[in-house]
């Protein structure tokens, strides 16, 4: 077995969360989740996570509210104790993605109102026009996607 480099563990969590930063994830949001990510058990409670970024456990609290907003994080706690545990879900990745449909229908209902909007002949228009057709593709194919994700991981 491995021993675990403490060191390389937190250069790690800061080189991912920065990827998911300038990929959109709020900075703290994205160091919570990726600490989860690579803590031993995935679950740990906002003192730990606090002591382990070395950050106050009230910037914990508001990036554990975005994370189980976005279906990354559950909050849970055991009986008898008085502490949370926020807790990465073993599908974490699966149902951000199932998730995203949800503003895939609202983007594109958003854009067939800029196309009515600035003229179906316009320039803007087309372009607008191709953005619906876009989601509306990506609506079909992410489902099927996630489909084959969750057979493969059943099967395995």
């Amino acid at each position: 077995m491995t021993e675990r480099d403490d060191e390389a563990v937190s250069k790690f969590i800061e080189r991912f969360a920065l990827m998911l930063a300038e990929a959109g994830i709020p900075r703290m949001p994205a160091r919570v989740f990726v600490g989860l990510l690579a803590s031993e058990s995935g679950q740990l409670t906002a003192g730990e996570l606090a002591e382990q970024l070395s950050v106050s456990p009230a910037a914990i609290s508001g990036a554990v509210r975005y994370l189980t907003q976005v279906h990354l994080v559950v909050r849970e706690r055991e009986p008898g104790e008085k502490r949370d545990h926020y807790r990465v879900r073993g599908s974490s990745w699966y149902e951000s993605a199932a998730d995203r449909e949800r503003l895939l229908v609202l983007w594109s209902e958003a854009l067939t109102e800029g196309v009515a909007a600035v003229g179906e002949d316009s320039e803007a228009g087309a372009r607008l026009r191709e953005s619906v057709e876009f989601f509306d593709f990506l609506r079909v194919e992410i489902p099927l996607v996630l489909d084959r994700w969750r057979s493969r991981n059943v099967a395995n």
